[in-house]
């Protein structure tokens, strides 16, 4: 791969292997992804992405792209191809009287989120600080206001997007509409999104969040607790249920590190009075180990789950949606969880019923507005010597769960070993609507290091 001409166009470094700074580019959160890029462009602006995808075109390159490098399948990364760096483009700017904030495609949750904060504001994103805001953006996503205002898709107000032939447009319900539609689900089908426009809403800086956990004998009853609350939940209240080996954390007594707890984690975001009266019910129930849910800043909350996902470790994901959390449903999680052999997995419960449920599922290429909930069995581990073993438990539990999904499953959450039918349970009836954006788009199929769409 000859990029002598290349560099010339870029204000960013092409690294190659063995090159300062290759490793720490072409590293992601998952340590079961370890591909080699033939080089890496750290792209410090949308000029640099708008020349590496013309020089790619032009010699006919593999094509990867890398924004927070967070996903589960390591989708930034691909061996043998020119990878498009963008962590260094993390400018976030905020317009508190239009309620909007631009970000570029390289910010992690935690950059959005602190200059929100500062006006009192905040975007739809996910339950990680340390997530990108690209890839988590194009499949969907979710997290504590989801109840409140939807997929985070469905708060975006536009997108800048280098398209396959290299050039720069605008992606909005105003302009080159088919494309928009198609990106807020769809993935990096479609080009390379630069920057992204959230729209925002009212929230903190003080909110009321945190985490109550019980012994895992307490498991039926706390699960089934957590499924009324659940149920009778207001917007402003989301609640998460996990069974799991207890961390070694501070707030946790010492002597059950390692043993296993069954926690619901909260976040209630609306008047902290309010809040504190919705949280009530659980922090009066039983005789708790452990009890962090407290007045706290949104922006703590938000990073409140990062020492579970330190970027480094193994892990092997497999999760449905569901459209409620039924007992028998409680059972096997509670059966499966007690099988963990990894002090970092989990089961997981997300509540994420509310403001999605209320548009049609042709609204977005996200699509499944029939989930209200999302199981997620998470399998976490150190050593690549333990792989098989704790794959194995991932998929023996997520078999035995299945047949309680709603038929969907969430695009970001897929393995790198799910193939085309896993992306076509979490798209459905959109996959065919998408295969004619992308044959409009990128008919040639450039970006295709992906959950990918073939053109139709």
């Amino acid at each position: 791969m000859n990029l002598d001409a290349l560099k010339p166009r870029l204000a960013g470094p092409i690294l190659l292997p063995g090159s300062e700074g290759y490793e720490s580019s072409r590293t992601l959160w998952n340590a079961m992804i370890d591909r080699k890029p033939a080089a890496v462009v750290r792209c410090l602006g949308t000029a640099d992405v708008i020349a590496a995808v013309q020089f790619a075109r032009e010699h006919d390159l593999l094509l990867c792209m890398k924004g927070g490098g967070h996903n589960i399948a390591g989708l930034a990364a691909a061996d043998g191809a020119l990878m498009l760096d963008m962590s260094m483009m993390r400018g976030v700017f905020v317009d508190p009287r239009a309620k909007v904030a631009r970000a570029q495609a390289g910010c992690v949750l935690g950059d959005v989120d602190r200059e929100t904060q500062v006006h009192g504001l905040a975007a739809v994103l996910g339950f990680v600080s340390l997530t990108g805001i690209a890839g988590l953006t194009l499949g969907g996503g979710f997290g504590y206001l989801t109840r409140r205002w939807g997929w985070t898709s469905d708060t975006v107000r536009g997108m800048d997007v280098v398209t396959a032939e290299g050039k720069l447009v605008r992606a909005s319900s105003e302009e080159n509409a088919d494309l928009f539609w198609a990106l807020r689900g769809g993935g990096g089908n479609f080009g390379v999104v630069t920057g992204i426009d959230y729209a925002l809403f009212p929230v903190g800086p003080t909110i009321v969040g945190g985490i109550v956990a019980w012994p895992a004998s307490e498991a039926p009853k706390v699960l089934e607790h957590y499924r009324t609350l659940a149920e009778q939940a207001p917007p402003e209240l989301t609640l998460v249920a996990l069974v799991r080996p207890a961390p070694p954390a501070p707030w946790l007594p010492q002597e059950i590190h390692r043993k296993p707890i069954v926690a619901i984690l909260a976040c209630a975001s609306g008047k902290p009075d309010e809040a504190e009266r919705a949280v009530a019910a659980i922090k009066s129930f039983g005789k708790p180990v452990g009890d962090v849910l407290v007045r706290r800043p949104y922006v703590q909350q938000q990073a409140l789950l990062d020492a579970t996902q330190p970027k480094g470790r193994r892990y092997y994901w497999k999760s449905e949606y569901l459209a409620a959390i039924e007992p028998a449903l409680c059972d096997k999680a509670i059966d499966h969880a007690a099988r963990i052999a990894s002090p970092h997995s989990a089961v997981i419960f997300f509540q994420i019923g509310g403001a999605l449920n209320g548009l049609p599922e042709e609204h977005s290429a996200v699509g499944n507005r029939d989930a209200r909930y999302v199981i997620n069995i998470a399998g976490s581990w150190e050593q690549a010597a333990e792989d098989a073993q704790h794959i194995e438990w991932a998929r023996t539990a997520w078999s035995d769960i299945r047949s309680f999904s709603t038929g969907g499953t969430y695009i970001n959450f897929l393995n790198a070993d799910e193939g085309a039918e896993r992306t076509r349970a979490a798209l459905g009836k959109n996959l065919a609507r998408l295969g004619g954006v992308k044959a409009k788009w990128d008919p040639q199929n450039v970006f295709r290091t992906n959950r990918n769409i073939p053109p139709a």
